[in-house]
């Protein structure tokens, strides 16, 4: 048995899951017990051939188990006609899974016509989606999938996923086949469009990164479709279960649990401010009352826009120097560290989600968060039974 949640009342439950593909000995997946929490994104992650995909297809019965359980918000999915239980689960593939053949609007619109919705609530619910998604509906709706992007695919992808508005949401490698600039971007949009949306999703990667990047939880699976950990983020990195889940995760643990802080939430030191186009005056009275090297330029409304020099052993203000890169609100520490040694710099504004600035990181704050991020961890703490 693999390790079960707490939750009283999943939204998903799986109990002694077992599929046998003909001529097979060893099961594809092998009495499996797992709870998926309503509104939480569930990471399924392994190695190929590890049974993470087969257990996303039973779900929604693209393949029958040859035993055991699946429930769905309560009911026992093999008592419900598999067309009405798609209708309820939205499902993406790698590049969308777009029907080429029709626009972007009618592969949006494909469950909602299945579900009986009328046309005006069909194109309403067409546009909102691909608002959310990022996509103007006047620029995109007719468009066809061929005239898209790999980016804009998946977007629409998710887009078609969420027409039926379903309860949940199974999502088989979404991000593989883009390249990884489009894909952190990709990433960060689907968190945003989940932090509204709350959906119920399963995701399979077999990306370590993107599963503690997207994951509330991590279910790491093994040869022969077993688990070995199912547990949060923060707990895997600080704790693997065994040495498989140890040497999946590979080197450097500790540097991905920084991407689990968002420096949003952290108490941040401050740094000497000039108001943008003050005289010399107000900047050496600023530089003389700060050990500081540089002066933070902000505007009237509070967004800073460049950095002062304090030159020589007199320390007299120099000429103003732009502003090349700050942290939001929802930045990491990883995010930090990695723009620091990228840009080259000591310190980084950090905005609140207007822009405005509430505070800095520097070398000396990083390593003081990271130390103090560090001996918060549960490490002691015990991991979740087993059922």
């Amino acid at each position: 048995m693999t390790p079960r949640t707490a939750d009283d009342h999943p939204m998903i439950r799986l109990e002694g899951l077992t599929k046998y593909y003909p001529g097979q000995k060893q099961a594809a997946v092998d009495g499996l017990t797992l709870d998926v929490p309503a509104g939480e994104i569930v990471i399924f992650v392994g190695p190929s051939g590890c049974g993470k995909t087969t257990t996303m297809k039973l779900i929604n019965r693209l393949i029958e188990p040859t035993s055991g359980r699946i429930h769905l918000d309560g009911t026992d999915v093999t008592e419900v006609p598999v067309h009405l239980l798609r209708r309820r689960i939205g499902y993406t593939i790698q590049q969308g899974g777009l029907f080429p053949h029709r626009t972007v609007a009618d592969n949006i619109a494909t469950v909602p016509r299945m579900l009986g919705w009328d046309k005006r609530r069909i194109g309403e619910r067409v546009d909102a989606l691909l608002d959310l998604v990022g996509l103007d509906p006047q620029t995109y709706r007719k468009r066809y999938p061929r005239q898209l992007s790999g980016g804009q695919q998946q977007r629409v992808g998710v887009a078609r996923a969420l027409g039926g508005d379903p309860q949940v949401m199974l999502m088989d490698e979404p991000f593989g086949a883009i390249d990884p600039l489009n894909r952190d971007a990709l990433q960060n949009e689907f968190l945003r469009i989940q932090a509204e949306v709350r959906k119920t999703i399963v995701f399979v990667t077999h990306d370590i990164d993107e599963a503690v990047k997207m994951g509330d939880r991590i279910a790491i699976f093994g040869d022969g479709g077993t688990v070995h950990q199912y547990d949060t983020p923060e707990n895997i990195l600080a704790d693997p279960a065994d040495p498989f889940v140890a040497d999946f995760i590979g080197s450097g643990a500790s540097v991905r649990r920084l991407s689990l802080t968002p420096v949003g939430g952290l108490a941040l030191p401050e740094w000497p401010t000039v108001a943008r186009g003050s005289d010399q005056a107000a900047r050496a009275a600023a530089a003389a009352g700060t050990d500081r090297d540089h002066l933070l330029v902000l505007d009237d409304e509070g967004h800073p826009t460049g950095w002062i020099p304090l030159l020589g052993p007199e320390r007299r203000p120099g000429e103003e120097l732009p502003l090349l890169s700050r942290l939001g609100p929802d930045d990491s520490l990883f995010d930090a560290l990695d723009l620091m040694l990228s840009a080259n710099s000591s310190v980084l504004a950090v905005v609140d989600g207007d822009g405005r600035y509430r505070g800095v990181v520097d070398m000396d704050s990083l390593r003081t968060l990271i130390n103090a991020r560090a001996a918060s961890d549960p490490q002691d703490s015990p991991r979740m039974q087993e059922a």
